[in-house]
């Protein structure tokens, strides 16, 4: 994910709330015009802000698709590898809206995505008149969050430009499959938001991934991630919980991970993201759990999961001790070790010699 900083849970709400304020307002009050997309989508010039494992990845392969793509990233040294590149970068966010037709964002928080969009230099800082036509954000975030923002975002006017319509339009459209996944262009992404601006956006997921699944209205993407995440990480404990536990009863991790993957225990965590080191090549596991989808990550995604579900009051136990697992991992110095190393350093699990 990208490099951008965590702010406590508090600045995420303060700024929802004043986000929200307009919303509140008799709709007698408010005269937006209607968002449509443009009769001829626009979409060779893309901005990307979030260049950390996942952005990385997704921007380069924009970049290789044949994308006229313009980055930035606070890390000065996440940019320079584009720069080095000959690939334009920008000094802030809101010079990444001047020059864009599509700004795409990858943050790791909601509060990031806020300050990103609406802060200080942001990408709606720059007036009440912007250049894009779409913003898309991948980033995993609440729900609530992606669903206020795409409210305000549809406020704004494009600048004068020929086929264009006149306030812009935003997607929420998260990934699975891990830096892996960003890496080959195999990521599928959950799209939540208007649907023929889907459609017209098609051209870039498919540059980026194999699978673009339209999960309905704005914040229907970052749901269906959620949900996706919670089953992945207890997914990932079951399988490592189960592998540690054979190995104690005498059976190797090898031999137990081709029993899964031959029978009804079949699945990502067993045949494409073993945690055990030395079963599986090319993943995280096998690099000392570096490089992957980080603990700190799963543990902010599980959260936001619990949270979603208390708003409409559903009981999901099971997505509490997974949290507070990962919370665990991070409390212990795994914070930015790959989700996977639990096996190790939770159930004390062995390499495979």
């Amino acid at each position: 994910m990208a490099s951008f900083g965590f702010r406590r849970h508090v600045i995420v709400s303060r700024s929802l709330r004043l986000l929200t304020l307009p919303l509140l307002q008799s709709s007698t009050t408010r005269r937006f015009s209607s968002t449509a997309v443009p009769a001829q989508p626009q979409l060779e010039s893309v901005g990307f802000i979030g260049l950390g494992n996942m952005g990385f990845h997704m921007a380069s392969n924009l970049i290789n698709a044949g994308y006229k793509v313009t980055t930035y990233d606070i890390n000065s040294a996440a940019m320079k590898k584009f720069s080095d590149k000959g690939i334009c970068t920008k000094e802030t966010a809101g010079e990444i809206a001047e020059s864009s037709d599509v700004v795409i964002t990858m943050l790791p928080s909601s509060s990031n995505v806020l300050d990103v969009y609406t802060g200080q230099d942001g990408l709606l800082s720059s007036g009440s008149h912007l250049r894009p036509w779409l913003f898309i954000d991948s980033s995993t975030i609440d729900p609530q969050t992606s669903r206020v923002l795409s409210n305000k975002i549809s406020k704004y006017l494009l600048k004068e430009k020929k086929g264009y319509v006149e306030n812009p339009i935003m997607l929420d459209a998260p990934v699975s499959g891990g830096v892996l996944a960003a890496e080959a262009g195999t990521l599928t992404f959950m799209v939540g938001g208007m649907e023929e601006a889907c459609i017209a956006a098609k051209p870039l997921f498919s540059s980026m991934g194999k699978n673009t699944i339209y999960c309905g209205g704005n914040g229907n993407g970052v749901a269906a991630k959620l949900c996706n995440n919670l089953a992945m990480a207890v997914s990932m404990l079951g399988i490592s919980e189960a592998l540690a536990l054979g190995q104690n009863l005498g059976i190797p991790a090898s031999t137990l991970t081709k029993v899964f993957n031959s029978s009804s225990a079949r699945c990502w965590s067993s045949d494409s993201y073993n945690p055990v080191p030395g079963v599986m090549e090319g993943v995280p596991s096998a690099r000392n759990y570096d490089g992957g989808f980080t603990s700190k990550l799963m543990a902010k995604d599980l959260s936001l999961a619990m949270s979603a579900a208390a708003e409409v009051g559903f009981k999901c136990p099971i997505t509490s001790e997974a949290h507070s697992i990962y919370r665990k991992m991070c409390e212990e110095g795994f914070v930015l070790k790959d989700f996977s190393c639990v096996f190790r350093h939770y159930y004390s699990g062995k390499d495979e010699d």
